[in-house]
């Protein structure tokens, strides 16, 4: 308990009042110095000896697309016979947030929602949250901190994509043979490790080498998607191009899977490298946490991947754009002013200002 601003004010001016008032032999001034002091003293014994109160505080969802809604809510109830004034705080990114709550009556639950900003991608604790009650007038108060912290991830949004090119399809890439049986590709080789099925050697390179080799192959009805997404804080002049970038990667990828794609993601840095093929919640927890890196590099995309390669970046950077012509169909997307869809090459260049500009020029010219 500790009395307010205000609080400490009207003591200091009613003691003031009190002795001036007996030294100079005030009456009037005297009483009023007292009432003054009583009234804080009031104050804190309203604080001291209010009702008990039961709190509980949630935060939904705990994993949020940017810009959507995340709400905490508190609900809360004085358990004593009298009401109880109080206000709550909230701390949200390592930021005070102010949570209005009514005057608590006696035996009612009231619950209080408030939102929680999500214009930030990442990751962020939401707690711990602090309780003031306050005394008659306002004079004093007392503090309740609760502890529990909660984490909300902020992943990128994920823009509606109609899907992949037609007749992106895998050629024969290191490998003795093309196999039709079964609908699959053969698309490399590696060696073999303990639990591989056996059904699956290649026995031609494996008698030809004298190590056995297991066949990768992969359904040429399924092309895989593979992006790009350039995290050089070189290639952009703004924060915010990024955030553009990342959310059309989560699009693509996001769409590409739920039409029964494999993707793959890789980062121009080389910290992401990530491959799924039903589920995007790691890709989109991944893009969540990813930060500019201040290093350039160029990674390269494995063969079993170079059906679609998205290059996404913001700016056009000739070494990502010769990665993405090593692709059966590649493609540029650059985070830029809009411009009319190009070519350098055999690659597809598409620039727009917004991650909505962007995927509306991939629907309209590059999706099947």
């Amino acid at each position: 308990m500790r009395l307010t601003l205000r609080g400490t004010g009207v003591v200091v001016l009613g003691l003031l009042m009190l002795g001036v008032g007996l030294w100079w032999r005030y009456a009037g001034m005297a009483a009023f110095g007292l009432a003054l002091t009583a009234l804080v003293v009031a104050s804190v014994v309203s604080v001291l000896v209010a009702s008990p109160l039961t709190v509980s505080r949630s935060v939904r969802p705990r994993t949020v697309p940017r810009l959507a809604r995340c709400n905490g809510r508190l609900e809360l109830s004085a358990v004593g016979r009298w009401p109880v004034a109080l206000d709550a705080v909230d701390m949200v990114a390592g930021a005070a947030m102010s949570v209005d709550v009514p005057l608590l009556k006696p035996g009612v639950v009231e619950a209080v929602d408030y939102a929680i900003p999500t214009e930030r991608r990442g990751v962020f604790d939401v707690g711990p949250l602090t309780l003031r009650r306050k005394g008659l007038a306002g004079l004093a108060q007392a503090r309740t901190v609760l502890g529990e912290v909660v984490q909300v991830r902020v992943v990128p949004r994920v823009l509606p994509v109609r899907g992949l090119p037609s007749g992106a399809r895998r050629g024969q890439v290191g490998a003795d043979e093309r196999v039709e049986r079964g609908g699959t590709d053969l698309v490399g080789l590696r060696e073999y490790v303990p639990g591989d099925d056996l059904r699956r050697l290649h026995w031609a390179t494996s008698a030809r080498t004298g190590t056995l080799m297991i066949r990768e192959d992969a359904d040429p009805a399924r092309p895989h998607l593979a992006v790009l997404l350039d995290d050089s804080v070189s290639s952009y002049l703004e924060a915010q191009r990024f955030e553009e970038a990342v959310e059309v990667a989560a699009s693509l990828i996001t769409s590409a899977l739920e039409q029964g794609h494999p993707v793959r993601l890789l980062t121009s840095s080389g910290g992401i490298d990530l491959e799924e093929t039903q589920d995007s919640a790691p890709i989109l927890a991944a893009l969540a946490d990813l930060e500019l890196q201040d290093v350039d590099g160029r990674p390269t995309v494995p063969v079993r991947d170079l059906d679609v390669v998205a290059v996404i970046s913001g700016k056009t950077v000739p070494a990502l754009v010769l990665e993405a012509g090593r692709a059966a169909f590649g493609t540029v997307l650059v985070v830029d002013e809009k411009r009319p869809v190009s070519a350098a090459g055999s690659v597809l260049v598409i620039s727009g200002g917004r991650a909505e500009d962007l995927v509306d020029s991939w629907n309209a010219v590059v999706a099947r």
